[in-house]
């Protein structure tokens, strides 16, 4: 089975070498989901990737195999992708082997450690926990049953309970446990230097016991600063053990990428964000808020739905409707879609996204007025930073559109 190089097919590679192949012939037809095969010969056939990309184990015995799916995103966009949408990845357990050298742990590295040097910018976060010790003085409250039990009669030491003001919180905790992407053999100097020093800023934060689980963390203004840091190293707990293989490899998970759902809850994110930089309001990806009928049997699915405050009663209504299409170019159903999310939602302005294409817009009539679909596209072949800029550009298109109907 050879990997396939024919124009307009996303390379896939199935191994390893020496098994049986109509044995993994057979392992790949029972998981049709992920690839399509086409037989050249009796012992050659052509493997097409889906819509997913990434590295699994399959089968078992001859019949096993490692599939990996490259994208045809480069690995450090795919990653800034993910970073916004870590639940539209698919971890499997079952290890697969993964050589040091490609982009993939270390662009994972150059990531993490770039996001949480931004985070430490201004400081450690730091909280208060409620600490027990004995101490020789009083300090906070003296825990009397405690005192009694232990040391009854005895004036010091005591047995107190008081407020710490301390870096040992759970984001903290993550950040720390992410270190463990030291371990990637052929890590470039920059981010292992990274690592040390971010080790060396969290003194006082306590490691995380092997095996134990994530820390749980929940998003609010405190930690608004750590959050793309927190997810990334989430994304290393959960996605690789990097414990050294044989050879230069290193047993990590399996990973599998939606394309088209990872570039839905990319863009809702993205431009949810963006957009409250920009006008405040309340971003809602995946809106679910919606039903197209009054019995309320076919809920509506945009992709994001921006609140902003009335003008008339400062109540937060829907503002602006944006629906993300992993596709090359536009389809008649997508103004139908868009034009019953704008007709029920109560707006004059949709906008569609494209992976790529060129932008344009299309005016529908609507009983007496006309509503405006417009259609844009983001190009995901272009560097991280400049997908990011274009993210703020798309915004802030979506906003003069806004304003220019209000007026």
């Amino acid at each position: 089975m050879t990997p396939p190089h024919a124009s307009g097919w996303r390379r896939a590679a199935a191994g390893p070498p020496g098994t049986s192949p109509p044995a993994q012939v057979a392992t790949l037809a029972a998981h049709d989901g992920l690839v399509h095969l086409h037989p050249e010969t009796a012992t050659r056939w052509r493997v097409k990737a889906k819509d997913r990309v990434g590295s699994v184990r399959l089968g078992k015995g001859d019949g096993a195999l490692q599939l990996t799916i490259t994208p045809k995103v480069p690995v450090d966009r795919l990653l800034h992708l993910v970073s916004y949408a870590p639940e539209r990845v698919d971890f499997d357990p079952r290890p697969v082997t993964a050589d040091a050298r490609p982009d993939l742990l270390p662009a994972l590295a150059h990531a993490f450690v770039s996001a949480a040097e931004r985070a430490l910018l201004h400081g450690v976060l730091h909280d208060y926990r409620e600490t027990y010790d004995t101490l020789p003085v009083v300090r906070g409250r003296i825990r009397h049953a405690d005192q009694l039990r232990r040391r009854p009669g005895v004036p010091v030491p005591l047995e107190v309970a008081y407020d710490d003001h301390t870096p040992d919180i759970p984001e903290n905790r993550l950040l720390l446990a992410a270190r463990r992407l030291l371990r990637v053999p052929g890590l470039d100097p920059a981010p292992r230097s990274a690592l040390q020093r971010l080790t060396a800023r969290l003194d006082g934060v306590r490691p995380l016991p092997a095996g134990a689980p994530a820390p749980r963390w929940t998003p609010d203004r405190r930690n608004a600063r750590y959050a793309h840091a927190l997810v990334l190293a989430e994304l290393v707990l959960r996605g690789a053990s990097y414990e050294l293989g044989d050879g230069r490899e290193i047993a990590v998970d399996g990973m599998l990428v939606t394309m088209w759902r990872l570039f839905e809850a990319y863009l809702a994110r993205a431009v949810g964000e963006a957009l409250r930089l920009r006008v405040d309001g309340r971003p809602e990806p995946q809106d679910r808020n919606f039903s197209l009928d009054v019995a309320g049997r076919h809920v509506l699915k945009p992709d994001l739905v921006h609140y902003l405050p009335s003008p008339r009663d400062g109540a937060m209504r829907q503002a602006v409707v944006l629906d993300a299409k992993f596709k090359t170019r536009p389809q008649r159903g997508d103004l139908y879609q868009m034009t019953a999310y704008c007709v029920r939602l109560g707006l004059a302005e949709g906008h569609l996204v494209y992976a790529s294409g060129r932008p344009g817009a299309v005016e529908v009539p609507v009983g007496e007025g006309r509503l405006r679909i417009w259609r844009h596209a983001v190009d995901l072949s272009r560097p991280w930073r400049d997908l990011a800029a274009d993210i703020d550009t798309l915004a802030e298109s979506l906003d003069t559109a806004r304003s220019r109907r209000a007026t």
